[in-house]
């Protein structure tokens, strides 16, 4: 079996949204583009081949569901934790 890279990106703004949503989603090349963009911007990035299936199902631009808010919350734990080493490690070169 061929594996196909796939990727889904998601937004959330606390302000604005009641849950992420997805913003950005594809496979083969538009994947390769989705990661390329968030390194570019040094976006975090988490491979989780499950829960990209699940996202790739939503349509853009809207909110996952609340069946999935666990799973995403996870996701955004590890992001935010990943990130909070990161800016503590700058801090430390400083």
């Amino acid at each position: 079996m061929k594996y196909i890279k796939k990727a889904t990106a998601l937004s959330y703004d606390k302000k604005e949204d009641k849950a992420p949503k997805v913003v950005a989603k594809g496979q083969g090349s538009i994947a390769s583009n989705i990661i390329d963009v968030a390194k570019q911007y040094n976006i975090p990035i988490k491979k989780d081949e499950d829960m990209v299936e699940l996202l790739s199902q939503i349509e853009l631009n809207k909110t996952i569901p609340e069946n999935m808010y666990k799973a995403v919350a996870e996701i955004f734990s590890f992001i935010y934790n990943m990130t909070d080493d990161k800016r503590k490690t700058d801090e430390k070169k400083d």
